[in-house]
């Protein structure tokens, strides 16, 4: 049977459902297409032409025009980096909270690990004026946010390869224990792939899964990453984003999505939890 995410069923309450385009909505088209490796490098060598405020989002993020003489191309500018013993958010009062712009780099990294190609490049720079932030590629050929497509009741024109990829992002999210995901930071493309944006409110220290009832089916290549993701590779890919309790945390909630889905194969077969998604 297949199931229909009209409302991603990622536990977002409709005070989220607000405001209009994300970020990413207005991306020019691209001078070029470049891979991940190139995008990297410009990211952090270009020059920042200009940057303005964004109107979305509370963490008072900047789009930035970047050039190097032959490619243009804008980013998202995030450097918030706020930790609090206790922080009264919309859902209630949390304890050790961290807002970091760190947490962007890291998804990003762990998202090149897992081979998902699902959150854009993102890189460390300093940037005049405000110091170090993450420097974000921003989206190109963007066909709109979820929050326009829930609004307006757009269905995607291939409900199974949509199904999956929202598959993807539920265990993305338990994995980095993400407190923030939102209708606005899930952008799709014209080629209907949908990218995940700003895990600034992700890496909480907890071991066990947020939500594990959101773990329904898995991408066959996504669990032989996590089953692949040794502690040494994790580590070494973002020690300088996220400290050791958050790194642990991630390699714990790994175990468990693991274990949940070897335990869902044993009981109802394999062909009833995990599925070949082709990834763009």
């Amino acid at each position: 049977m297949q199931i229909g995410f009209r409302s991603v069923a990622l536990g977002v309450c409709s005070s989220f459902i607000v405001g209009g385009l994300a970020w990413a909505q207005q991306a020019a088209a691209p001078a070029t297409k470049l891979n991940r490796e190139r995008m990297e490098e410009f990211l952090k060598n270009a020059k920042i032409v200009s940057r303005r405020g964004i109107s979305i989002g509370v963490t008072n993020s900047l789009r930035a025009k970047l050039s190097d003489g032959s490619v243009d191309h804008d980013a998202h500018i995030q450097s918030i980096d706020m930790a609090k013993s206790q922080y009264q958010t919309d859902r209630g009062t949390e304890l050790n909270f961290r807002d970091s712009w760190k947490f962007n780099i890291a998804a990003y990294r762990i998202d090149k690990l897992l081979e998902l190609n699902m959150i854009p490049v993102s890189i460390e720079r300093r940037v005049p004026g405000i110091g170090q932030a993450a420097v974000t590629w921003w989206v190109d050929d963007v066909l709109m946010d979820e929050v326009t497509r829930y609004k307006k009741k757009i269905e995607p024109p291939e409900i199974e390869n949509w199904n999956r990829q929202m598959y993807v992002v539920r265990i993305f999210d338990q994995l980095i224990y993400n407190v923030d995901r939102n209708l606005q930071n899930l952008v799709i493309t014209k080629d209907w792939h949908v990218w995940m944006i700003d895990h600034t409110r992700a890496f909480r220290l907890f071991t066990a899964l947020k939500e594990p009832q959101a773990l329904v089916r898995c991408d066959r290549k996504l669990l032989d990453s996590l089953r692949r993701l040794d502690s040494q590779a994790l580590r070494s890919e973002v020690r300088d984003y996220l400290t050791k309790p958050e790194i642990d945390g991630v390699l714990a909630r790994r175990d468990r999505i693991v274990k949940f889905f070897e335990d869902q194969i044993a009981r109802r077969g394999e062909a009833a939890v995990v599925f070949d998604f082709a990834r763009h």
